[in-house]
């Protein structure tokens, strides 16, 4: 969606600037010849094929936008679906539905190309009546320079040059068209990728808020209540406070909202009612950054980037030094397993840390937060994978 946005903006602005206006001011510039060197019919039935041709490729465009519109919506959904099966390819090949999986991407592409055939065919359509258009305009101006020529009126060198200001004329006219049509594709996608931009963010800094103040990292909930969907209450009236030094394991069933707390204190949500404070600090009048940086968290579903398991360490804290990754490693209970790989720390680890075991994978997560050294450590079940 973005890529085809940014792709359109370019488009408009070069096509905008380095043809339209040109060819504009060439069709301005033919039909004043044609009017000032011949007479007032030949400039008529110039700009009237010209108006003629800009109406008919503005209305019919306008027509088939709407199977652009249906493209891009079925190619999102078959790229959606295809990345969807790929990620989750261990559950598809466990419960053995590949077939499924095809079924569902085929009919994705199915959609795809009713909308494409549709839109070629509209296409295929615009460009005839184009072509009639400019071709009854040439035939009708030509006409008029022939007759001219026969009755005396003008030469043949005049006819020649009329015939070659029109091909001057309605080669770029004919371009034009196709740039028009562009650029009505181009906004579509435009569309898409603005209306992505303007989707309210539902967590904001307050203006001028200040950094989190460092201190000893006491946390504290205070009559908290939460609901991811107000039909359904995840937290009510949740009260704890925890010191300084100190640890505080929060045990309950699926579904409790033990992960929730965690992403509370994160504040990638706002809580309905009640605050959270870190060092008696509400999170809402901070900035979020601050916030984060004064946290670690080991997730309970530990995501690694494809890239070396020392990069996947290092993300704790960019820019540290070789001894402290392997130190964080150690704490982590890891660094003898790295060290026994034949390519060490530079062992890529696949998407999504796919080629580590789960309690490996965790483990390079809680080296990765300890690097980062914040005063509060959350763990959410991060041995789950672990002896």
């Amino acid at each position: 969606m973005i890529e085809r946005g940014t792709s359109g903006i370019q488009f408009l602005l070069s096509f905008m600037l380095f043809n339209i206006l040109p060819t504009l001011v060439e069709i301005g510039l033919v039909a004043g010849v044609l009017l000032v060197h011949f007479n007032v019919w030949f400039a008529a039935v110039t700009v009237g094929t010209i108006v003629g041709y800009i109406a008919f490729t503005v209305l019919v465009t306008d027509w088939r936008i709407k199977y652009r519109r249906r493209m891009n919506q079925s190619d999102e959904e078959a790229n959606i679906r295809a990345i969807d099966s790929l990620l989750n390819y261990e559950t598809v090949k466990t419960f053995g539905n590949e077939a499924h999986e095809y079924g569902r991407f085929d009919r994705a592409l199915a959609q795809y190309e009713t909308a494409a055939v549709k839109s070629q065919t509209s296409l295929s359509l615009l460009n005839i009546g184009q072509g009639v258009i400019i071709g009854t305009g040439l035939v009708a101006v030509m006409g008029m320079a022939a007759n001219g020529v026969a009755q005396g009126l003008y030469s043949v060198g005049d006819f020649v040059l009329v015939n070659t200001y029109l091909i001057q004329l309605y080669l770029p006219l004919n371009f034009l068209g196709f740039v028009y049509r562009q650029i009505k594709q181009s906004l579509v996608d435009m569309d898409r990728m603005f209306g992505l931009l303007e989707v309210p963010s539902e967590v904001k800094d307050l203006p001028a808020a200040p950094a989190l103040r460092a201190g000893p990292g006491e946390v504290s909930f205070d009559n908290v209540s939460f609901a991811y969907d107000p039909a359904r209450s995840i937290l009510k009236g949740v009260s704890f406070n925890v010191p300084s030094g100190k640890t505080v394991a929060i045990v309950g069933p699926s579904g409790a909202g033990k992960s929730t707390i965690s992403r509370l204190l994160f504040r990638f949500y706002d809580v309905t009612a009640g605050v959270v404070r870190i060092d008696g600090q509400d999170l809402r009048e901070v900035t979020q950054l601050s916030l984060r940086t004064a946290i670690g968290v080991v997730p309970q579903d530990t995501v690694l980037f494809n890239d070396t398991i020392g990069y996947n360490i290092r993300y704790g804290r960019a820019g540290c030094t070789e001894a402290e990754m392997i130190g964080a490693a150690r704490l982590a209970r890891i660094h003898d397993f790295v060290a026994s790989l034949p390519e060490g720390y530079e062992t890529k680890v696949g998407e999504r840390g796919l080629k580590l075991s789960g309690g490996e994978k965790q483990r390079v997560a809680i080296a990765r937060t300890i690097l980062k050294d914040p005063p509060i450590l959350l763990f959410d079940e991060a041995t789950s994978a672990l002896d």
